[in-house]
């Protein structure tokens, strides 16, 4: 069979994660927990056959890629398509600031809308394309291995509804943790999950995980 076993990696912590300020596409970078989160979760894959480590270009999932690419000796390269969703004017303030400047914005972005966007932002649709043509691409050139996709809560969710068939518009009812390991399995066929929300390298002593 034609495959490619790929294992999905949200960036670790920040500051504004713990703060719930919406980052979309600003360049943050992970907070004190962020990058032991990063160094927990590369030590998990540390004894892993990878063949590529692929990572958005934002800062916060290049830090967390770095630490993957360190403990396993497998290339390291940036692509924009994992990037997190643009927000647009949303980005930079936390979600009590966006529901009271923009209510009815607000609204659609929580009945998740699949073709409203942000006032300069992106999507769920336009983003869905970007996330499944990036991972078609990516996959599609180590078939047979296993690569690593570094990336954000919003690219892992999308990962995880194209896995599962899930509309744009379902209830979220899965986790997206910091760091935590989410392993796929695609083929020319489509995606399928394997494993999901996998934290038990968070669990060591250690900072204070609760914050996401």
């Amino acid at each position: 069979m034609q495959a490619t076993r790929i294992i999905a990696i949200r960036h670790g912590e920040t500051a504004w994660n713990v703060d719930t300020r919406l980052q979309g596409q600003l360049d943050i970078a992970l907070n004190t927990n962020g990058i032991w989160q990063a160094g927990q979760v590369a030590r998990a894959l540390a004894g892993e056959v990878i063949d590529a480590i692929y990572a958005s270009d934002l800062l916060r999932a290049w830090q967390t890629a770095n630490a993957i690419a360190h403990a396993t000796n497998a290339p390291l390269l940036p692509h924009q398509g994992l990037r997190e969703r643009g927000f647009g004017s949303f980005e930079g303030k936390t979600y009590a600031e966006i529901e009271a400047e923009w209510p009815e914005q607000s609204e659609l972005w929580r009945k998740r809308v699949p073709d409203w966007a942000p006032p300069g932002g992106e999507s769920l649709l336009t983003m869905r394309a970007r996330v499944a043509s990036t991972l078609n691409t990516l996959a599609q050139q180590h078939i047979g291995g296993q690569i690593v996709l570094v990336a954000h809560g919003g690219v892992m969710d999308i990962l995880y509804r194209l896995a599962t068939s899930q509309e744009l518009q379902a209830p979220r009812s899965w986790l997206l943790g910091n760091a935590a390991i989410n392993r796929l399995l695609w083929t020319p066929e489509g995606v399928t999950l394997v494993g999901w929300a996998d934290s038990n390298h968070l669990e060591s002593t250690g900072l204070d995980e609760d914050s996401t």
